[in-house]
């Protein structure tokens, strides 16, 4: 499939860093989008369009600042940027502790791939048990870019037991019971992702799935 990738206007102060783009398909009708993809979940499910566009492209997912979480929720691919850099924005790497810029650092994905991870997590989102039908018009983009789709067929990442659509809305103490997860933690694109239990994903950390 051909991306339209037409510029789209950006009002963040890190619009000098990275241009974003229409991800709609080439000689589409209608108005560019980046997310046009989420529109029904954004609709009737907002919860998990939101949790899906914020893992694809925030550094974390914390609400609140803290001196173990550092700054929060910053495009990803801010992250490629030097501490000079940076250091233009506010973002002051040097007085932050290591840890924290370690955890910024491995988070750090190019824009194309953060758009990749939100198309991707969207596809396998629909395939799910419990998900709702997915719009024809979606399905059919989806389906071009990832292939097709095998309903119910979604299962965590981690334990490969099934996992529900419905658990996105089991919120406990603000954290879903489903967490977007890498099959290699340091690598943020669409091929590695996927949805797991959070207390899989926690036990996962940071190793690869094929570590013991």
């Amino acid at each position: 499939m051909e991306i339209c990738h037409k510029a789209l206007p950006i009002r963040s102060k890190y619009k000098d860093i990275s241009a974003k783009f229409c991800y709609r398909e080439k000689g589409h009708k209608g108005s560019c989008d980046e997310f046009h993809y989420l529109a029904h979940l954004e609709k009737n499910f907002p919860r998990v369009a939101n949790k899906i566009k914020r893992d694809a492209t925030k550094t974390t997912g914390a609400a609140w600042k803290s001196e173990d979480a550092g700054p929060n929720r910053i495009d990803r691919w801010v992250m490629l940027q030097n501490d000079d850099v940076l250091l233009r924005y506010g973002l002051k790497m040097r007085e932050l502790k290591p840890t924290v810029v370690a955890k910024l650092r491995e988070k750090a994905a190019s824009y194309e791939d953060c758009m990749d991870v939100a198309a991707k997590l969207t596809w396998v989102a629909y395939q799910m048990p419990d998900a709702p039908a997915c719009p024809a018009e979606i399905k059919d983009y989806l389906e071009a870019r990832f292939g097709r789709f095998n309903i119910s067929s979604v299962s965590c990442i981690v334990c490969r037991e099934p996992i529900s659509f419905s658990l996105f809305e089991n919120a406990k103490r603000g954290k879903a019971d489903i967490e977007t997860a890498h099959r290699n933690p340091r690598t943020h694109n669409g091929s590695n992702v996927g949805f797991a239990h959070r207390e899989c994903n926690i036990a996962q950390g940071n190793k690869t799935l094929d570590e013991p």
